[in-house]
Order: C-alpha cells, then sequence, then structure tokens
C-alpha cells in the first residue's frame, strides 16, 4: 500500500450500508461534496439502493461502488469490498453507523488500509440484552484509528456507555450548508399561496422519516389542545417511513386530519422551513440534529426534545424550547407559547441564526474532518504532509 507523500490526494472512501437517505447520508454527502481535492479524492461504497437516492448530488469526480454488507458473514461482498479498496489505492476508510463500521474497518485494516474512521452518529437507544453491553464494538473498536462524534453529548455516550477510548475521540459537530435557507421569505409566502394557506394561518412544521425515532405520534397527541387555542393551526409533515399509515389513522383517531398534512420527501427543504412559523422536533433519541441546523439558518424558532445533542443547539430559552421527550403536554405549552408570543418567535430565530453561522456550518465541519483524516493518517504513516496551495490546516478544537 503506498504510504509516501506522492500518495497524494489521499483516496478516502466513505462507507455505509443503510438504504434510506436521512441524517447521516446526508452528512456523508456533505463531505463527499466538499473534500479539498487537492488533498483527497473521494470514492463512496454502498448499496445500489442508496446511489439511486443520492445520485442527483454525487460530484461527478466520486468514484462509486455499488455493495451491500449488512453481516459480517458476506464474505463474498467482503473480497469485493477488499480487492476495491486495494485496486484503488484507498488510505482512508470512513464508515457511518455502527453497523457499517463492524463489517468495514476490519475488513479496510485488514485490507492494508492506513487509517479507518467511523461516525456513530446517534444513541443506538435500541440495545438490549448482550448487545446493550457493547463488546462487539469495543472489539470492532481495535480496527478504529478514530471516532467522530457529532456532538460531546454522542461522545459522553460512547465514552461511558460504550466504554470505547476517549483518545481516540474527536467532537466535530455536524454542520449544513446554510446558503440554500438564507433570506426564502418570499418562498415561503409563495408556497402558503401556493397551498391556499391564508398568511395569519400558523403553521409548524417537523421534518424527518417517519419512523419511531422522530417522535411524531407525540406531536400528533398535541394537537387537538392546540387547536383549541389556535383552530387554524396546520402541522406539515415532512419526510417519509414505514409509520405513514399508522400515523395517518392516528391523526383521524385525534380527530385532527384536517390539520396535518403528510407531504413526503422534499427536496427543496428550504421553502418548506420558509412557511412554517415554529419548526417541532419531538424525537426520541438524536446524534446532532441537521433539521435544527436548517431550522436555524431559514430563521425559525424550534421546540425540541432534550435528548442526547439536541440541547447542544436547541438552547432552551435562547434559540428554541426544550422539553422532555414523549410528553405531549409539554409540547403543547411549549408551541402555544411561542404562537402566543411573535416576539420571542423572532428573537429565538435571530439567535439560532447566530449560533449556526459561528458553530454549525458545512465549511467548518468539513475543515475539521479533513485535519483529522491527515492527523491520523501522519500518525499512522509517519509520512509528512505536503504542502498544497489549500489553507492551513486548522487547529482542533478537541480530539486526535
Amino acid at each position: 500500500m503506498t504510504t509516501a507523500s506522492n500518495a497524494f490526494p489521499l483516496e478516502v472512501c466513505h462507507f455505509a450500508n443503510s438504504t434510506t437517505r436521512a441524517g447521516a447520508e446526508e452528512y456523508m454527502l456533505g463531505v463527499l461534496q466538499r473534500l479539498d481535492r487537492q488533498r483527497f479524492r473521494p470514492s463512496l461504497a454502498c448499496p445500489s439502493s442508496l446511489i439511486d437516492l443520492l445520485t442527483p448530488d454525487i460530484p461527478p469526480d466520486v468514484n462509486v461502488f455499488p455493495v451491500h454488507i449488512a453481516r459480517p458473514t458476506q464474505f463474498g461482498e467482503l473480497r469485493r469490498f477488499s480487492h476495491f479498496l486495494r485496486d484503488r489505492r484507498v488510505q482512508i476508510v470512513h464508515s457511518h453507523q455502527f453497523r457499517a463500521s463492524l463489517v468495514a474497518s476490519p475488513t479496510a485494516s485488514l485490507s492494508g488500509i492506513p487509517v479507518t474512521v467511523e461516525t456513530p452518529h446517534i444513541r443506538e437507544y435500541w440495545r438490549a440484552g448482550w448487545k446493550a453491553n457493547y463488546a462487539v464494538d469495543r472489539i470492532a473498536g481495535h480496527f478504529v484509528s478514530g471516532y467522530i462524534a457529532v456532538s460531546q453529548a454522542n461522545k459522553r455516550y460512547l465514552v461511558d456507555e460504550k466504554r470505547l477510548p476517549a483518545n481516540k475521540i474527536s467532537v466535530i459537530p455536524c454542520g449544513a450548508d446554510l446558503r440554500p435557507f438564507t433570506r426564502q421569505q418570499s418562498a415561503g409566502q409563495a408556497l402558503r399561496r401556493e397551498l391556499g394557506i391564508s398568511p395569519s394561518q400558523p403553521v409548524l412544521l417537523v421534518a424527518g422519516r417517519l419512523e419511531p425515532q422522530k417522535g411524531h405520534r407525540y406531536l400528533l397527541d398535541a394537537m387537538p389542545s392546540i387547536r383549541v387555542e389556535f383552530p387554524g393551526v396546520l402541522l406539515f409533515c415532512v419526510g417519509e417511513g414505514s409509520l405513514i399509515s399508522e400515523l395517518q389513522h392516528h391523526a383521524r383517531d385525534l380527530g385532527v386530519a384536517d390539520a396535518v398534512r403528510f407531504v413526503g420527501y422534499q427536496r427543496d427543504m428550504a421553502r418548506w422551513y420558509a412557511l412554517a412559523d415554529i419548526v417541532v422536533l419531538p424525537s426520541l433519541f438524536e446524534g446532532l440534529p441537521i433539521t435544527a441546523i436548517e431550522a436555524f439558518a431559514s430563521e425559525k424558532p424550534m421546540v425540541a426534545t432534550a435528548v442526547d445533542g439536541t440541547p447542544e443547539i436547541v438552547v432552551d430559552g435562547v434559540t428554541g424550547l426544550t422539553v422532555p421527550s414523549r410528553d405531549s403536554t409539554a409540547l403543547t405549552h411549549a408551541i402555544a407559547r411561542l404562537l402566543h408570543d411573535p416576539e420571542l418567535r423572532a428573537t429565538f430565530a435571530r439567535q439560532g441564526r447566530e449560533l449556526v453561522e459561528r458553530s454549525f456550518s458545512i465549511e467548518r465541519m468539513v475543515e475539521q474532518i479533513e485535519t483529522l483524516y491527515l492527523r491520523l493518517w501522519q500518525a499512522r504513516t509517519g509520512t509528512p504532509i505536503p504542502q498544497t496551495d489549500a489553507a492551513p490546516l486548522p487547529r482542533m478544537a478537541e480530539g486526535i
């Protein structure tokens, strides 16, 4: 395997075994789009179904390798992946979610790849029985050069619960491209007219997959009480998922089906955020929600559950209001408070925008990931990093 300085630009392969396009996949895509091409040459290995979903946004210079490895016993696919890594002279493999890292990190390490990186993204609350002791994670961790925690809460989970070595973990908060969400007020007004919504009608928005994690049921449970105070309120649910029929039936059972609209996946999220008066995030668990970054980039206030890394961006009383998870009554009170107080909404929206500009841009995130890649590669190979025309490497606030 080539490790000399003439290996630059380094081949970086991002690996995923998911088949849906959600937050972790958007994170991965953002890195692939923005890696400095003087230092890195990106490739992507993932299932064909995910490639189809990402294709409109994958840069043309990214080498794409279709592979689906859901289990460590898929030896044929593991061999294919190993051959791909060797043929491409990959130097860094970056896996997304533990299940992907479980197969990719050992395969990469045993194939002679110098650096393996894992971004776990979320707390795996579903772990039960023997899986809850995380022994497999620690065994697989011997093949991982470094972990990226997407929030301080994510790092605490990795250290305190998974008992992974703290010196392998770097906190690099999620980031998003803020530009598409800037100054979209006219787009929101146009969408209101298109949907037949009056300018004075209050609109709530929840953006996320229709899966148990996102807690839509608890927001629906809050809607009858919210309608008592705000009869014209509308809730838009943006996203797709396995719970669509169940949630539609639940809205009908609650008598709020006429006030709840499921609009599916929307590619142009900027105008949907612009439509909303309040963005709601009723999740049961999160890593660090990109939805919050996008909402604040759109200058929208938020009501969110205080789970995992969410309070690090939805700061209670500063950029929004946070409530306990699974608490529909608390959601009702927080949403009603903001709907009653337009000045507070405006204050939260302004302060949210300032926060994401300062700390949660995609440029900041990718810059820190690049720094981690290079430091890990230099540590593993002992090879100096050559100078390029790119900006000097930034100092990382925390990590390797």
